[in-house]
């Protein structure tokens, strides 16, 4: 789990963020201590230092960005955390959800496709003091099989479907939650494994980066 944030001026802007996303139905009081904690601006590149505290996606380089609060928010409480769980997380991105979720779970491992992502996003949980998270590089929608299986796991990509193996590395209970595609849009989904099978929920029309991978798009999706 976190170990505590660095000490920043922030706080105040923090604290009107954790304010905007209760208004906008986020009761989960977990996940709104852990957004009043983890300072965002440490996870954004410079030149948008001054608007980390909007509840928008920013751009982070390299064709991605960093989710729009509200849409982190609603993932993370749906996964419904309790403290004790192993996190699978999908798409490492800056690493400010993979923050978060150190707030939220035991363990989090998070896999990056790229390297340079994987990179900043490391240095970026140093430099916020986060522990309790593990980045690695490879194909997200393989999942990550030597730390499997996870009672949750959280997607930060979309595809036309959600991938098989990350289905089959959830523990029976387990919670998933994934945008996927629809014609027109997207929309952000909650999926949980039961002794039947897998019972989906929609949640929201989300709007996310294409999920690259074996059993996603090709890598000139983003292109």
């Amino acid at each position: 789990m976190a170990s505590g944030r660095v000490g920043d001026s922030y706080g105040g802007f923090r604290a009107q963020l954790v304010e905007a996303l209760r208004q906008k139905g986020i009761e989960d009081l977990a996940v709104l201590r852990a957004v009043g904690e983890v300072p965002r601006h440490l996870f954004v590149p410079d030149a948008f230092r001054q608007r980390a505290y909007e509840d928008s996606a920013l751009p982070i380089g390299l064709g991605q960005t960093i989710s729009q609060p509200y849409v982190q928010a609603l993932s993370l409480q749906a996964l419904q955390l309790s403290g004790r769980e192993r996190v699978l997380e999908v798409g490492t991105g800056s690493g400010y959800q993979t923050a978060l979720l150190t707030y939220l779970a035991d363990y989090v491992v998070s896999i990056e496709r790229i390297p340079e992502l994987a990179r900043a996003a490391r240095g970026n949980l140093d430099a916020a003091g986060i522990r309790g998270a593990q980045v690695v590089v490879g194909d997200g929608t393989l999942g990550w099989r030597p730390l499997a299986p996870y009672d949750a796991i959280v997607v930060a990509a979309a595809g036309p479907e959600v991938p098989r193996p990350l289905l089959d590395q959830l523990v029976l209970g387990g919670r998933l939650v994934a945008p996927r595609d629809r014609e027109g849009g997207q929309v952000l989904v909650r999926i949980v494994r039961t002794a039947t099978g897998f019972e989906e929920t929609e949640l929201a029309g989300v709007i996310f980066v294409p999920l690259i991978g074996r059993h996603g798009r090709p890598e000139d999706a983003n292109a």
